[in-house]
């Protein structure tokens, strides 16, 4: 189970914030909390958390100071980070700690779900590097650090454009190339890293290109196209939920249902019968 922790100095923001996860995700994930950035770090090395969403501005130790220290501790942990403050460094910071995102309060609950989708599959994926990392000995292998969004060192290793035009990340060849293997692939449980590798690119610099082109974040673009998907296969009533399920990419019937009700409002059995009524009206 993947426990999260929540920090903000702020007793109701942290509710707020607290209240909008456990709603979405119920006993699926372990909550934490946390009031100032030195908990966040002595809750880190008590009992290690694989997701932090933390507000900036706190007491003593503020969040980003928070999440640097962890990053030194080499642990798997992803950053979401919370601010009232729309300041570029801030921002700037937030970059150089590898953070998921930097969102602006107040948060709605559409953006903050978005943004922990990812850093679940940041943390599944970083899990699957350790273990190859360890060869299955079931050794602990610490995770390594990696470049940068921006990092020329790694983009020159990785035989990347060293600095592309706007222009250029945009062109519709390399949108398009995208398009192809998510259509191609959305049935299977496919990750950025597929893709990025897909192109022979490094994460930071796929993620860099994805946003550009997309304007939004690739596990938030990748749900949207399953549940589109999903939608014109639950038309066909002779399809039964489950097997929608697996078609659009999703193995678990039940995480299927949370993440088509984010983005429609209603459950796929809902939105079948809405289908079914409107039809018998006509």
């Amino acid at each position: 189970m993947i426990r999260i922790l929540v920090a903000d100095d702020e007793p109701i923001e942290r509710m707020v914030v607290l209240k909008k996860i456990k709603k979405y995700y119920g006993t699926d994930v372990e909550l934490v909390e946390a009031e100032n950035g030195r908990e966040v770090v002595e809750k880190f090395q008590r009992e290690p958390f694989q997701i932090a969403v933390l507000d900036i501005e706190m007491p003593g130790k503020n969040g980003l100071e928070a999440a640097a220290a962890i990053r030194d501790m080499h642990g798997i942990c992803e950053m979401i980070f919370l601010t009232a403050f729309d300041e570029f460094q801030y921002a700037k910071k937030a970059i150089t700690v590898r953070a998921v995102d930097y969102l602006l309060k107040p948060v709605s609950e559409e953006e903050l779900i978005g943004c922990l989708e990812e850093a679940m599959q940041r943390v599944k994926d970083s899990l699957k590097r350790q273990e190859s990392i360890s060869g299955g000995n079931g050794t602990q292998a610490a995770v390594p650090k990696e470049g940068l969004p921006g990092d020329k060192s790694l983009i020159a290793e990785k035989g990347e454009p060293a600095a592309e035009r706007p222009e250029d990340i945009k062109s519709r060849t390399i949108s398009r190339i995208i398009l192809q293997y998510i259509e191609e692939h959305h049935q299977e449980d496919i990750s950025l890293q597929d893709v990025a590798g897909n192109l022979n690119y490094s994460e930071a610099y796929f993620c860099k290109i994805f946003k550009q082109c997309f304007e939004q974040n690739f596990i938030e673009f990748l749900s949207k196209f399953r549940v589109e998907k999903a939608k014109k296969l639950l038309e066909n009533i002779s399809i039964n939920v489950k097997d929608i399920s697996v078609q659009v990419g999703y193995h678990d019937s039940n995480y299927f249902a949370k993440v088509f009700k984010r983005f429609t409002g209603v459950t796929p059995s809902e939105y079948r019968m809405n289908i079914l009524k409107e039809s018998s009206e006509v």
